[in-house]
């Protein structure tokens, strides 16, 4: 499993390591009002975004930044997965004004974390998720990967949106 790190210390992924042209392991989490989210359901492309919690200033920003670039892309589903309560995710959507992305939590059985490596084993940060952001075709493929180096840091939103709204593009004109 890889390693990253979290403000320069070396800190241990568990699960099953994913990668480009992998087939997206299908996952059920819960949404902020107990519903069920699917991830690599096939109805569209995803932006999965995986965050250690949103009640903290980087994971909240990277929230804000897809929510704010998500309403401009067809046919694509972001869904932002951590390990929040549902109840703390509502309230977070609220006060933020989020509006134009899903969250999903993985509280349960941290199922995701586990199919989609980025369930941290070591360090403060254990029982969490890593930062990362996955891309799924319509045809549940994996086609975008990029986990943070260091979980303290944002991601590469323009390669990672750029990319998702390409395949987007490509999946409604076929």
């Amino acid at each position: 499993m890889p390693t990253v790190t979290f403000q320069g210390k070396p800190v241990e992924l568990s699960g099953q390591e994913i990668n480009l042209g992998d087939r997206a392991p299908q996952v059920r989490l819960v949404a902020q009002d107990l519903s069920e989210i699917e991830i690599a359901s096939g109805k569209h492309v995803q932006i999965i975004v995986a965050v250690p919690s949103l009640d903290t200033p980087v994971c909240a920003t990277e929230a804000r930044k897809f929510n704010e670039r998500a309403a401009s892309l067809p046919n694509t589903e972001v869904i932002v997965v951590s390990m929040d309560l549902p109840f703390a995710m509502g309230r977070f959507c609220t006060t933020e004004g989020i509006k134009n992305l899903r969250v999903a939590s993985d509280f349960r059985d941290k199922e995701f974390c586990h199919r989609y490596g980025t369930l941290i084993a070591s360090g403060a940060l254990a029982g969490l998720s890593a930062r990362a952001i996955f891309v799924i075709d319509t045809a549940g493929v994996v086609v975008y990967k990029e986990l943070v180096s260091d979980i303290a840091s944002e991601p590469d939103y323009d390669a990672a949106l750029d990319f998702a709204e390409l395949v987007a593009r490509n999946s409604c004109s076929n």
